[in-house]
């Protein structure tokens, strides 16, 4: 009751802004070293992506290297050996091949 009165009154209303003034900072910090790299990581990765096209080689998540050769609407049929055809999902995509 008498914390309530202390706030009613103002004096509390100090105490609590350096409350959350920690928190903010912290938030702050938070968003600006984890947040928005891994939002700028997974929009090139989107482009990237987007971009692909026909005989362009790829790694999958699961590892798997192969050359793209066929492009549907949310996957990609790659070439990973000689007879070897597989159909993985666009999700799967890590990156192209290094050269």
């Amino acid at each position: 009751m008498t914390t309530m009165l202390l706030f009613f009154q103002g004096a509390g209303s100090a105490n609590l802004i350096w409350t959350v003034l920690p928190f903010v900072f912290i938030f702050g910090i938070f968003y600006f070293l984890v947040i928005l790299p891994q939002k700028k990581q997974k929009q090139q990765l989107q482009e990237m992506i987007a971009g692909l096209k026909i005989n362009d080689e790829i790694v999958t998540n699961g590892g798997v290297i192969g050359k793209i050769k066929e492009i549907k609407d949310t996957s990609f049929i790659i070439q990973s050996a000689e007879k070897s055809f597989l159909e993985i999902g666009k999700s799967a995509v890590v990156g192209k091949k290094a050269e």
